[in-house]
């Protein structure tokens, strides 16, 4: 299992994008990584603004592609899973259900504008509001 500090010196590659390590978590027994983003919503706007993501997983799904040398997600926590190149689309865009990874996903709306990212199977866990100021959501 990989520690705060390879966390901290690795980007976690989801959805196209580039994460930034944030911090660990207990929730409900669990030890969670949290993952976060800041992006402009659309260029085309007149005024874009900005939309904080955040990305919450068990920290044993995270491994390090050494031969990429970035984070990516693995439900068994051991093995690399075949990264896709895929056109990035604008969060708005995107499906609030998708499969990333070998894992279904959701995202929500988190407090103070947030999208949160989650695996659907731990959706009742790690994606309600009262565990966001525990995961430091907000």
């Amino acid at each position: 299992m990989l520690t705060p500090a390879d966390l901290e010196v690795n980007v976690l590659e989801f959805r196209q994008r580039s994460f930034s390590f944030e911090r660990l978590a207990e929730v409900d027994g669990r030890t969670v990584a949290v993952f976060g983003r800041t992006e402009t919503e659309s260029e085309s706007q007149f005024r874009p603004r900005l939309v904080h993501l955040k990305v919450v997983v068990p920290l044993s799904w995270v491994v390090w592609d050494e031969a990429s040398d970035v984070l990516l997600l693995a439900r068994d926590g051991t093995s690399v899973p075949l990264r896709l190149t895929e056109t990035v689309i604008e969060v708005g865009a995107e499906p609030s259900e998708f499969k990333e990874q070998g894992i279904d996903w959701t995202r929500v709306a988190g407090p103070a504008g947030a999208l949160v990212y989650g695996p659907t199977e731990l959706r009742d866990q790690l994606l309600r509001p009262e565990v966001f100021g525990t995961l430091g959501i907000g």
